[in-house]
């Protein structure tokens, strides 16, 4: 994936070497509790932080410059700002065809723990969209973890990136994509009629909303690759092939399985390795956001 040398945007907010929240003590557990139900078992985010506000007080993050990063941390974070940038760069006039206006969301690099609009972000969790405060959090670690303990390869071509004990970098870049297309969907009022008609079915039934929206997303992702390919030609042999490998290592049913040797389909919240695959795909072929209709479309 060639990524070196775009525009880095403006809208990263970098918390490692001291900018994030030090929490600790009992009152923690309380906060990741708080964290897990609104991620895995879809608790409207605004009950969620209001639960994590009962059992500690807020604590305010200042969006300040790191005290120092390493060359790997700053070459995280140039990459992570260039997808951003790229992202924007797709959507803004995507909206402007929709005759609507696109606010880029923040992105928020932070190492162990981060306060967010959600309540406490923790790296375990892996990145996410907080729609409270239109964040995107990551941990670069992640990326670290998606090769060591997801088992996503990075060896599926060459790479601009330094490090080689992460996942590939398109796979990293589909992750970002991802969260943005959440941001994408808060923009035009997916996210709160999904949440309005969660409140209103049984689990099983909000479960499969929850896999809706997010195979919505890495459809959303796959429009993202398709127009940026058109924009800049970045991507590279193999590169698809890694977004394909993430998103086969991610689904419900592969997790499930490495996890407890079963798959229960009804208790699915991202959608199947295979759904996963083929949204992507859909996005990628059409570049045609018509086309992630996936609440009205078989999945």
């Amino acid at each position: 994936m060639r990524w070196k040398g775009r525009r880095i945007s403006s809208n990263v907010e970098d918390r490692r070497g001291g900018g994030g929240v030090r929490a600790g003590g009992i009152s923690i557990i309380g906060l990741v509790v708080a964290f897990v139900a609104w991620k895995f078992f879809g608790v409207d985010p605004q009950q969620a932080y209001q639960a994590t506000q009962q059992v500690t007080a807020s604590q305010q993050s200042n969006a300040t410059a790191p005290e120092s990063l390493t060359a790997e941390q700053k070459e995280a974070s140039d990459f992570v700002g260039t997808v951003l940038a790229d992202t924007e760069d797709v959507w803004t006039p995507i909206f402007k065809q929709l005759g609507k206006s696109y606010t880029p969301p923040k992105l928020v690099l932070f190492s162990g723990i981060a306060q967010s609009g959600c309540g406490t972000a923790q790296s375990a969790m892996g990145p996410f969209y907080c729609p409270a405060d239109q964040k995107v959090y990551i941990d670069t670690e992640f990326f670290k973890d998606m090769r060591q303990q997801m088992g996503i390869s990075g060896e599926q071509n060459q790479t601009e990136l330094s490090r080689e004990d992460q996942a590939g970098d398109f796979a990293q870049a589909y992750v970002v994509a991802h969260e943005v297309g959440h941001h994408v969907q808060t923009l035009l009022g997916i996210s709160s009629q999904v949440q309005q008609a969660r409140a209103q079915v049984s689990q099983r039934e909000g479960n499969q909303l929850s896999v809706r929206q997010e195979l919505q997303a890495d459809c959303l992702a796959g429009i993202w690759a398709s127009h940026n390919q058109q924009r800049t030609q970045f991507l590279e042999q193999g590169d698809i092939e890694e977004a394909m490998d993430a998103a086969q290592k991610i689904g419900d049913d592969y997790l499930q399985k490495r996890s407890t040797g079963q798959v229960v389909p009804d208790s699915f919240t991202h959608g199947s390795s295979e759904q996963r695959m083929h949204w992507f795909q859909v996005g990628l072929k059409t570049g045609d956001i018509n086309q992630c209709d996936t609440f009205n479309n078989p999945v």
